[in-house]
């Protein structure tokens, strides 16, 4: 076997005496891709932090020895400078600078007397991109000319430039198109074979499994086990991740669906940057009391701006006819949505579910502050037993409910957001990549909470990328493509080739219109 790369031995953080990390343990040598798992919330973030010296050494215990010498890295500085370069999950790209300019940040290729060698830099750029078989990047145009995808790719692209001998990689594929993860997954292969090594931090277990050789395990902080990939399976890892066995990640209950209780008529909104396009063409549909209803369709089919417009929030020019139980309800801004018994957890939890300078009990009842108001004050005592109540519920990991929602893992911010819209007892609530980011045994619980909502008469609308999980959690699944309407069909023998048939415009995907009420009967 080849040396050891990166030796990290009995690794220990901790943050006002909470262990967040007690005794881990992660090798990875030359051109080895290691999968580092676990739920949100096990320690994997922190671990890396303190491996790329976000924590500075003597903030931690334990021992970390990097090409046999023991590594004392007191800044990103340094641990980049010994070749550990890491890509964080919100990516850290500046917008309005060209791909060259970021690829080259903080590593700028000069002239004599300072000057900017864009020449070179534009040249050198262009070469990275061709090694990584990167396509359709043009290295003088800012980088916010691209999506997600691309720009995840150059985030790539960026630490080869700093000759990175491990790619740390953190959920390098949650803003990424099935294509995408594709290229990415080539790119990881091919690094293995030039000897760079890799931690692939990631929820998809079906990529850990497609480049990882082998799989470190870690829950609650505490290291679980250390495997060859070969060895292992799918069911087994989530089983070490969640300290128990998941035999059906979908855990379906049944429950009733009654009579149409909201309609959605003629969405259409204008892009927010071209309003001769629109977004969304005069889309409307149903959902009954206690439905599942699965949105499903291509990135940038026009889903996340259908639910937008329905709950007040499109940022551009919309139009929405919104009936309750059989009454228009005029929906102008979110308040007015919450008002009329609709909620929304939102796609992007970053930007437009977290208020990040607040803490995790603030965040959850802030739709609901009325009512802890007291003669002009709030009943902290009420919101503080409120705020236990309900993150026990959903299982809130969190040291303190004061403690920064922004230090939270992805899928507990993702359970704070939720919490939230619960709290304003809706009877319509809408889901927009409820799991996206988010662990298998985060996803399970989600899932169940799904289904007990339903079961209770609550109707909700289900946003996803995952048709696995359209097809696994749906009663009824809305097809969007390109701003249309594309299919309205019954979850019953309904297949992933359906859905994309109908996504892409293939033919054969006559809608099938409403049914009479019925029992929806699922297996357990």
């Amino acid at each position: 076997m080849a040396q050891a790369l990166l030796e990290m031995h009995g690794i220990v953080k901790s943050f006002g005496g909470v262990k967040a990390l007690d005794g881990i343990d992660l090798v990875v040598a030359p051109g080895e891709c290691v999968g580092l798992c676990g739920e949100n919330g096990a320690g994997k973030s922190t671990l890396m932090k303190v491996l790329s010296g976000v924590y500075p050494h003597g903030t931690w215990d334990g021992d970390i020895r990097w090409e046999g010498e023991p590594l004392r890295a007191t800044s990103i500085r340094d641990t980049e400078r010994a070749g550990i370069v890491i890509i964080h999950q919100e990516l850290m790209l500046v917008p309005q600078l060209s791909v060259a300019e970021n690829i080259f940040l903080g590593n700028e290729i000069t002239l004599p007397g300072g000057r900017m060698n864009y020449a070179a830099m534009y040249r050198r750029a262009a070469e990275l991109l061709r090694e990584l078989n990167i396509e359709g990047i043009n290295v003088a145009q800012p980088v916010m000319n691209y999506g997600g995808g691309h720009q995840q790719l150059i985030e790539i692209a960026k630490a080869l430039n700093k000759r990175a001998k491990l790619l740390i990689l953190d959920e390098p594929s949650s803003s990424l198109t099935a294509a995408e993860t594709r290229i990415l997954l080539d790119i990881v292969r091919d690094l293995k074979r030039r000897g760079v090594a890799c931690v692939y931090i990631s929820h998809k277990l079906d990529e850990v499994e497609a480049v990882c050789d082998t799989i470190t395990v870690i829950r609650d902080g505490r290291h679980v086990a250390t495997q060859p990939m070969k060895e292992l399976r799918t069911d087994r890892i989530i089983a070490m991740m969640v300290g128990r066995e998941i035999t059906n990640l979908f855990p379906r209950e049944p429950h009733d669906i009654g009579k149409v209780i909201f309609e959605a008529r003629n969405v259409t909104c204008l892009d927010v940057t071209n309003a001769n396009r629109k977004r969304v063409d005069n889309v409307s549909f149903t959902l009954r009391r206690g439905e599942i209803l699965g949105v499903a369709g291509l990135v940038g089919a026009g889903r996340t701006e259908l639910m937008q417009a329905i709950f007040g929030a499109y940022p551009g020019v919309s139009e929405a006819e919104v009936w309750m139980n059989g009454k228009r309800v005029k929906i102008a801004s979110p308040s007015d949505a919450i008002s009329a018994g609709i909620a929304m957890v939102p796609e992007d939890r970053k930007r437009h579910g977290i208020v990040p300078q607040l803490g995790v009990g603030q965040n959850i009842t802030l739709a609901v502050l009325a009512r802890f108001a007291k003669g002009g004050r709030i009943d902290a005592a009420a919101e503080l037993d409120t705020i236990h109540t309900e993150m026990k519920r959903l299982s809130v990991r969190a040291a303190h409910p004061m403690l920064s929602i922004a230090s939270l893992s992805g899928g507990n911010q993702q359970k704070a957001v939720l919490t939230r819209m619960l709290l304003t007892d809706p009877a319509v609530l809408i889901l927009d990549e409820p799991t996206r980011g988010v662990d298998v045994g985060a996803k399970f619980e989600i899932y169940k909470l799904m289904f007990a909502l339903a079961k209770r008469g609550v109707s909700i609308i289900m946003v996803s990328s995952e048709l696995a999980e359209v097809l696994g959690v749906s009663d009824r699944v809305l097809v969007i493509g390109e701003g249309e309407l594309r299919g309205d069909f019954v979850n019953d023998g309904l297949t992933q080739e359906h859905i994309l048939s109908a996504a892409i415009g293939a033919g054969g995907n006559e809608a099938i219109t409403e049914r009479q009420p019925q029992r929806v009967q699922h297996d357990a």
